[in-house]
């Protein structure tokens, strides 16, 4: 089975690599210390400094070879041929909420990169999903579990 494409910005690759060179360069050698400082300690066999530090390095472990799968199938998205004329990965847009009459900014990022808290909202999500396609002045209409939300698409433009 093919593995899924992920779907990234420039600044999420760029933040990917940046968390996968400091986890090989410099957390290994961090977690490689630790253990060599609770062997020395003796019996590891009761030793909780030396099963944290094997804990915290499969961890790393684990992440280092996410990250490289997340890297290996990524699709990078050049915010500057993204096309403007409808919403898309790579496009920031001005919405207006219809309930809270109010004016809200999302970027829209791939799943790995979203952060709902810094308004990247993945093209994934029940709201990046029915805005994908859409267009300045059109009325977009989110079904979440909370009923239905209405936005009117205000401006698209680059993150």
């Amino acid at each position: 089975m093919a593995d899924k494409k992920t779907v990234l910005t420039y600044e999420g690759l760029q933040k990917m690599e940046e968390e996968l060179d400091y986890l090989k360069i410099v957390k290994r050698k961090e977690i490689a210390e630790k253990i060599k400082e609770a062997r020395a300690q003796g019996d590891l066999s009761e030793n909780a400094e030396y099963d944290a530090a094997k804990d915290e390095q499969a961890e790393v472990e684990s992440r280092i070879v996410e990250l490289e799968k997340l890297l290996r199938n990524a699709v990078v998205i050049d915010e500057e041929e993204v096309d403007l004329d409808v919403i898309n990965v790579g496009c920031k847009v001005t919405l207006h909420d219809v309930e809270f009459d109010e004016e809200v900014v999302y970027d829209i990022v791939g799943s790995t990169e979203a952060n709902p808290m810094e308004g990247k909202l993945s093209n994934e999500s029940p709201v990046g999903t029915a805005l994908l396609g859409k267009k300045i002045g059109d009325l977009v209409e989110v079904h979440v579990p909370e009923g239905v939300i209405q936005f009117k698409v205000m401006n698209i433009s680059r993150q």
